[in-house]
């Protein structure tokens, strides 16, 4: 069986980056692939669950888990806590699933440190007036939550350089292809196709 591939997916908030992984999953069904649930100190909102959309804890029990060395990785974002299962991860990369992760830039950046091998993926917005129509239209923040989220794009966006593969959300379904290809074209790397097709290797270069 051949190893998973830990991808890393960021974007400003509002670019589209969780829709297009849902799709991906969704739509995708040739690869085993799962998305991963982090930790949050953060409300649920209306409509997630938990152990679906996030692990809720509180901050004394996120706090804990740190002391535990539990968490690939670890960040403060918006004044709430993110975190993402050492344990869990690799165990999914084992049994070759894919796994998707959806963090910020300096989740990434630790991540990065820990699994080199892993590859990630920024989603750009096509332009600053689009992402604050989408963060406004979907209704889950205040003008205040909005305007600061707008903000911390500009940063965000500043470490798009770091990432291995760069999509334009500017048409849903082209974005989704794009990433699709990524997918695939992984898939096709010569040592996985290896470790898959070992034993027809094998024949094929037998006496």
């Amino acid at each position: 069986m051949s190893q998973g591939t830990l991808y890393i997916v960021s974007a400003p908030s509002g670019a589209g980056k969780s829709s297009l992984i849902s799709a991906l999953l969704n739509d995708n069904p040739r690869y085993d692939m799962k998305v991963s649930v982090s930790h949050t100190t953060r409300a649920m909102r209306p409509g997630e669950e938990d152990g679906v959309h996030y692990h809720f804890v509180e901050v004394e029990a996120f706090k804990a888990l740190i002391d535990q060395g539990a968490f690939l990785e670890h960040a403060e974002v918006f004044g709430n806590y993110y975190g993402t299962s050492r344990v869990w991860i690799e165990k999914m990369l084992n049994n070759g699933v894919d796994i998707f992760l959806d963090i910020d830039w300096q989740g990434a950046e630790q991540i990065r440190q820990q699994m080199p091998a892993s590859k990630s993926i920024f989603i750009l917005p096509p332009s600053r007036e689009e992402l604050e129509r989408r963060l406004t239209t979907r209704g889950q923040d205040s003008d205040e939550v909005i305007a600061t989220r707008m903000q911390e794009a500009r940063s965000e966006i500043s470490h798009y350089a770091d990432y291995d593969y760069l999509i334009i959300n500017d048409d849903f379904d082209v974005a989704l292809m794009d990433i699709k290809a990524i997918v695939r074209a992984e898939r096709m790397g010569q040592t996985k196709q290896a470790s898959k097709y070992h034993t027809m290797i094998d024949d094929l270069l037998a006496d």
